[in-house]
C-alpha cells in the first residue's frame, strides 16, 4: 500500500505567493504583538529571580498561597496554576534571588506545613538564578541562535553550491564583525539582528540562493514558534531555547532533502523549466516529508499530554516547530529558489535600445 503515487503532481509552487502572504502576515502580527507586550515573557533563566513549583493534596487558592509566604516576602508572587485542575499544581514565580534565601526549598516548605499542615503541600523543585547570570545567559541564547544560522548558511553554500571558498570569506567577516561590534557593547539583539541581515545579504551579493533560501526559512521557523509562545503568554526558558535550536536542526533537514533532490532533477532534466523542475522535486520528496513529520509529530502529541509540566512547553514548541518547519520545506525554502532564478533572469536580459 502506497501512503503517496510516485505520480502524485501537487502545484506547490502556484502557491507560493499566497504561502508567502500567510507567513508575512503572521510573522507582522507576532512580532507586533511581542513590540506591545514588551517583549518576550522570560523564564527566571533568563530573568533572574526564584521560580518554585508546589503540588497540594487538596484544593487551594492563589490568595492563600500568598498568605502563606508573606513572612518569605512572596506575598507579591506571581501565581499561576499549571496542569490539570485536579493536579493541584501551581507555578510561583518572584524576584528573590539573594543569598538569604539560598535554602528556598526548605524555607517554602516549612512555610507550607505551618500554614495547611504536614504533607499538605510538597516542593517539587525551586531554581534560582541572579540577574547578572540571566543576562548573560539571554545573551548567549541570542548568540547560539545566530552562529547556528550563520554556519547553516556556509554549509548549505559548500555543500550545494560549492563555493567553500565564498562561504568562508563570509564567515570571517561576520564573526570579525560581530566581535568588533560586541566590543563596543552594543546591545545583544540589535547585534544579532542586524548580524542576521548581513548574513542575509551577503548570501545575495554572493549568489548564494540556496543558502538565502534555508536562513530565511530557519528565520520563518523561529519567529512563528517565539510569536506562538509570545500569544499563549508562555515563559522562554533554556529548554524553549533548545527546542528552538532543534526545530533548526530538524527543519534544515527536510530542507536538505527537497533541495538535494532538486539538484539531481537539474542534472537530469535540463530542459525541464525551472519552475516545474522545482515542483516535481517537492512532489517527489513528499512522501518522505510527511512520513517523518508526521511519526515526529506523533510522538510529540504524546510527550506533550503524557510527558508531565516540566517537559510540556518544550513538547509545544517542537510541535510548532516540526510543522512550520515542514510547511517552510515545502512553500517557501523551495519557492525562494524560483525568486532568486527570475530575478537573475530579468537582470540578465538584454535590454533593447529604442529606435
Amino acid at each position: 500500500m502506497e501512503l503517496i503515487r510516485p505520480d502524485i503532481n501537487i502545484n506547490f509552487v502556484g502557491m507560493r505567493f499566497k504561502a508567502f502572504a500567510l507567513s508575512i502576515a503572521l510573522i507582522v502580527a507576532c512580532v507586533a504583538l511581542m513590540v506591545v507586550r514588551g517583549g518576550l515573557n522570560l523564564g527566571v533563566d533568563f530573568a533572574g529571580g526564584s521560580l518554585v513549583q508546589i503540588q497540594f493534596k487538596k484544593t487551594v487558592s492563589p490568595d492563600e498561597i500568598r498568605a502563606a509566604l508573606k513572612d518569605l516576602g512572596m506575598d507579591q508572587s506571581a501565581i499561576q496554576q499549571v496542569g490539570a485542575a485536579a493536579d493541584n499544581e501551581y507555578m510561583i514565580r518572584t524576584d528573590i534571588s539573594t543569598e538569604e534565601m539560598a535554602n528556598l526549598s526548605d524555607q517554602v516548605q516549612e512555610a507550607l506545613n505551618k500554614t495547611f499542615g504536614e504533607g499538605q503541600g510538597t516542593v517539587r523543585r525551586a531554581e534560582m538564578v541572579g540577574p547578572k547570570v540571566g543576562q548573560d545567559l539571554r545573551q548567549k541564547a541570542l548568540f547560539a541562535i545566530f552562529y547556528a544560522m550563520l554556519f547553516i548558511a556556509i554549509y548549505i553554500s559548500g555543500r550545494f553550491e560549492m563555493k567553500w571558498g565564498t562561504a568562508a570569506i563570509m564567515v570571517v567577516v561576520m564573526l570579525f564583525g560581530v566581535y568588533l561590534l560586541e566590543a563596543v557593547g552594543l546591545n545583544a539583539l540589535i547585534l544579532i539582528v542586524g548580524g542576521l541581515l548581513v548574513t542575509l545579504g551577503l548570501c545575495w551579493v554572493l549568489k548564494l540562493p540556496y543558502a538565502l533560501a534555508a536562513v530565511i526559512a530557519l528565520v520563518h521557523d523561529v519567529l512563528i514558534t517565539v510569536g506562538v509562545f509570545v500569544v499563549l503568554d508562555k515563559e522562554f526558558t533554556l529548554e524553549i531555547l533548545a527546542a528552538l535550536l532543534t526545530i533548526a536542526g530538524y527543519s534544515l533537514n527536510d530542507t536538505i532533502v527537497v533541495f538535494d533532490r532538486i539538484r539531481e532533477n537539474l542534472k537530469k532534466e535540463r530542459r525541464q523549466p525551472f519552475m516545474e523542475m522545482i515542483n516535481s522535486s517537492i512532489n517527489q520528496t513528499l512522501s518522505r516529508t510527511i512520513l517523518t513529520g508526521g511519526t515526529t509529530l506523533f510522538a510529540l502529541v504524546f510527550l506533550f499530554f503524557f510527558g508531565g509540566t516540566v517537559i510540556q512547553d518544550f513538547a509545544l514548541a517542537m510541535l510548532i516547530g516540526i510543522v512550520t518547519g515542514t510547511y517552510s520545506s515545502v512553500f517557501i525554502a523551495s519557492p525562494l529558489l524560483i525568486l532568486y532564478e527570475d530575478w537573475t533572469r530579468v537582470k540578465r536580459a538584454p535590454v533593447r535600445k529604442a529606435a
